[in-house]
């Protein structure tokens, strides 16, 4: 009987605390100013957390095209030989034979691209005739031109084309560093080529500072041994290279290794700490948001202390009080969470096309290419991300609730009678 007794007993006070809970977040007329605060505490957490998740989910999609831009035009690994060559059935032989989708010889150097009156310093690549066209950014849709490099043919970025108003059949000449003796003394190789393409691959450095010409033709423009020839990798999961990486130097421990991260380490480093220095900035936002809370429940227990003393009095022991306070800032926070996480993702779906209006209405440039290498702007939506800001969210406000609630608990229902 006594066990009975006690379940409806819960029972009871269970429905009391949802009851009062949902009352005390119901505030009435007359205590318009804990609504305010409610509203900013509730408005403050939202936003914090869409703002988070829409610049990390921008700061994401932003790395993933930069890397996708990269990796499609760069090789993904290098090797230098610095000793003999090895036969390259090693790699075929090896675990990195089934993820290797490409391997290429090439050599590069340093020149001088002139056109009419005006000069400009490029990078020149060479490929032989039969594996130029194996590269990514000669098979995109922006390529033009051409796919073959004969003797005297160039393929140059469309960035270049642009500055030095460049189309495809125009002659250049492109002079080398290397001199040949002549009777005048030492002068610097010269050779005119014919532009038999323009490709774009999606980052205005490359464009405008890179161009192709054949293989052996480099070589002997700019003296260069065939034994120095370099060997180009390209994996079908690039983004795995740390690993590649340490598979290739035990292969050829005698000779040079670097991939495309090691070529833009300090960028993606630039990255990586721009976004951490955001996520906590931001996370201010959320933090402040959230000593609202700590407001809105003080000034409620302050209200309610004759009510706290009633509920005393009829039974209702400290930790439901507690429950019922801590409660009330809790569910503020997690629906505050909520909300701004369905905002945030939608913002972050439909950011390239909120830009886009913005750009119209206001005649503003936002997120110019030739500034952050991108057409558009990118947006990519970590899970993991979301769970982070999430969590840090909840965390924030079970923190913000904790001591109100424990006040309130400790109030002396006879002394806040009497002095009500």
């Amino acid at each position: 009987m006594k066990k009975l007794l006690l379940v409806k007993e819960v029972k009871l006070i269970s429905q009391l605390e949802k009851k009062i809970i949902f009352r005390y977040l119901k505030p009435k007329r007359k205590e318009g100013f804990l609504n305010i605060i409610s509203i900013f505490s509730f408005i403050g957490i939202s936003l914090g957390v869409a703002v988070l998740i829409v610049v990390m989910s921008v700061m994401n999609g932003f790395r993933s095209e930069l890397i996708d831009k990269i990796v499609g035009f760069n090789p993904h690994a290098v090797i230098e030989f610095y000793s003999e060559k090895k036969d390259l059935k090693i790699l075929e032989d090896s675990k990195l034979g089934n993820k290797i989708k490409n391997i290429l010889t090439s050599n590069d150097g340093e020149g001088i691209i002139i056109h009419r009156n005006i000069t400009k310093g490029i990078m020149l690549r060479g490929y032989l005739n039969n594996q130029f066209n194996q590269l990514s950014v000669i098979n995109n849709k922006n390529f033009e031109g051409s796919k073959i490099l004969t003797k005297n043919s160039i393929s140059i970025g469309k960035e270049l084309s642009f500055n030095l108003n460049l189309s495809i059949g125009d002659k250049v000449t492109i002079m080398s560093p290397s001199g040949i003796q002549t009777i005048v003394g030492n002068l610097p190789k010269q050779e005119t080529f014919i532009i038999s393409s323009i490709f774009d691959s999606g980052i205005s450095d490359f464009n405008e500072n890179i161009a192709y010409i054949n293989l052996i033709h480099l070589e002997n423009l700019f003296d260069l041994k065939k034994e120095n020839r370099k060997l180009e990798i390209y994996f079908f999961d690039p983004t795995n290279i740390e690993n590649h990486k340490i598979k290739l130097i035990k292969l050829f421990d005698n000779d040079y290794i670097y991939t495309w991260a090691d070529l833009n380490k300090s960028l993606f480093s630039a990255l990586k700490v721009e976004r951490n220095v955001m996520f906590i900035i931001l996370s201010l936002i959320i933090i402040v948001a959230a000593f609202n809370i700590i407001s809105g429940l003080t000034i409620l227990v302050k209200n309610k202390t004759r009510d706290i003393a009633i509920l005393k009095s009829i039974g209702v022991q400290n930790k439901s009080i507690t429950k019922i306070f801590f409660m009330v800032g809790f569910i503020i926070g997690i629906t505050a969470t909520l909300f701004g996480i369905i905002a945030g993702v939608t913002f972050s779906l439909y950011i390239e096309n909120i830009r886009e209006f913005l750009s119209v209405v206001f005649n503003l440039s936002l997120f110019p290419e030739e500034i952050y290498f991108l057409s558009k702007m990118p947006s990519e939506i970590n899970i993991n991300s979301i769970l982070i800001i999430a969590l840090s969210s909840i965390i924030v406000t079970v923190l913000v609730s904790i001591y109100p609630a424990r006040q309130a608990s400790k109030q002396d229902p006879i002394k806040s009678l009497k002095y009500d």
